[in-house]
C-alpha cells in the first residue's frame, strides 16, 4: 500500500517538472504511518505538504489539477478521514479561548449544518457569519458519534456572491429555564466579524472597538433533558422588556456590563417556557418563545407516575 501511494505522489510531482526519488517520498510514509500512526490519507497530505514546501509549488495549483478532491453537500459526510471541497454558509460562529483554534462554530447548505474547526496555524482567512464560501481541501472527522470539518494549511476559502440557504429543522422545546450562560446580557461584538469580544479582544482581530449586542444563552430544562437555546438581540429585548439602549444605560450606571446578565437571571431563571426554532448543532435558534404556567404538584405527580410504569 506505501508503495503505491508513494509512486501516486512521485508522479504527480513528476509531471510538474520535479523529480523527487521515491525513496524519500516512502521514507517519510512510513515514518508517518507505522511510526507515528496517522492515517493513511493524512499521510499522504503531510508528505505532499511537505515537498510542494521543499520545492516552493503553490499549494492551490497542485491541489487543483490532481482533480481528485470530490465536491459535496453537508448530507454526504457520512465518514471521517475524506478529502473534500463544499459550498456552505457561516450559519454560526462560536466563542472560542483555545489558542490552537482560530474559529470554530457551524456551516450550513441546503442539506443541513455540520460543525467545523480552522486551525490557527492554518493561517486561513477569516470567516464572517452569513456569508458564503466554497471550502477547498477541508477533512471530515468524527468526535462523539457526530461527523465535522476541519481546515488545516492545505485548505483554500474563497468567498462566493451566492447566497447558500441553510436547510433546518424546526423544533420546539419546553421547560424551566435552569440557566443563563456566560456571554450573555450585554456583550460586544468585533465590527469586523461579528464574533463576541472577550474582554474587548477579538480573537482574530485583537483589540477593538466592539459594538453593542444583547443575547441570552440559556438553558432549558423539561425535566429528562437540557436544551441550549440561543436567543438574540430582537428576541430578548421582548422577553425581558429590555433594549439595547437601556441595557446600555444600566451598565454605565453600574460601571458593570455584567448588571444586564444579573437582571436577566433574576427575570428569567425558574420560569417555563415554549421556544420554537432551528436546531443548529447543541443550540436552539430562538424564532419565537412564549411563557408556560408552571406545573402544578398533581401534574408533577402524574408525570412521575408515568414514568415509573
Amino acid at each position: 500500500m506505501n508503495k503505491e501511494i508513494a509512486t501516486e505522489i512521485e508522479e504527480f510531482f513528476s509531471q510538474k517538472g520535479h523529480n523527487i526519488p521515491i525513496s524519500e517520498i516512502e521514507s517519510r510514509l512510513d515514518k508517518l504511518i507505522n511510526e507515528f500512526k496517522v492515517p493513511t490519507e493524512e499521510a499522504r497530505r503531510s508528505v505532499v505538504n511537505y515537498f510542494l514546501k521543499e520545492y516552493n509549488i503553490p499549494k492551490g495549483d497542485f491541489f487543483v489539477q490532481q482533480g481528485e478532491t470530490p465536491t459535496v453537500k453537508v448530507s454526504d459526510i457520512t465518514s471521517d478521514g475524506k478529502w473534500i471541497n463544499i459550498s456552505a454558509k457561516v450559519a454560526q460562529l462560536w466563542d472560542n479561548n483555545h489558542e490552537s483554534i482560530d474559529q470554530a462554530g457551524l456551516i450550513g447548505d441546503e442539506t443541513g449544518t455540520i460543525k467545523f474547526v480552522k486551525w490557527a496555524k492554518a493561517e486561513l482567512p477569516s470567516l464572517v457569519e452569513g456569508k458564503s464560501y466554497l471550502f477547498k481541501n477541508v477533512v471530515t472527522d468524527n468526535y462523539q458519534e457526530r461527523f465535522n470539518i476541519k481546515f488545516n494549511r492545505t485548505s483554500l476559502i474563497e468567498e462566493i456572491q451566492e447566497d447558500i440557504e441553510i436547510g433546518t429543522l424546526s423544533v420546539e422545546f419546553s421547560g424551566a429555564m435552569v440557566g443563563i450562560q456566560l456571554g450573555s446580557g450585554l456583550i460586544k461584538r468585533c465590527p469586523e466579524c461579528n464574533r463576541a469580544l472577550i474582554k474587548g479582544v477579538c480573537g482574530e482581530h485583537g483589540k477593538v472597538e466592539g459594538t453593542y449586542d444583547l443575547r441570552i444563552k440559556a438553558v432549558v430544562d423539561d425535566g429528562m433533558s437540557a436544551q441550549d437555546a440561543l436567543i438574540n438581540r430582537e428576541i430578548s429585548e421582548q422577553l425581558t422588556g429590555i433594549t439595547l439602549d437601556e441595557a446600555k444605560q444600566m451598565a454605565t450606571e453600574a460601571l458593570d456590563q455584567e448588571v444586564v446578565l444579573e437582571k436577566f437571571k433574576d427575570m428569567l431563571i425558574g420560569k417555563y417556557y415554549l421556544v420554537k426554532g432551528p436546531k443548529l448543532d447543541r443550540n436552539i435558534l430562538v424564532e419565537d418563545i412564549s411563557p408556560l404556567p408552571p406545573l402544578e404538584l398533581d401534574q408533577i405527580d402524574t408525570i412521575i407516575n408515568q414514568m415509573e410504569v
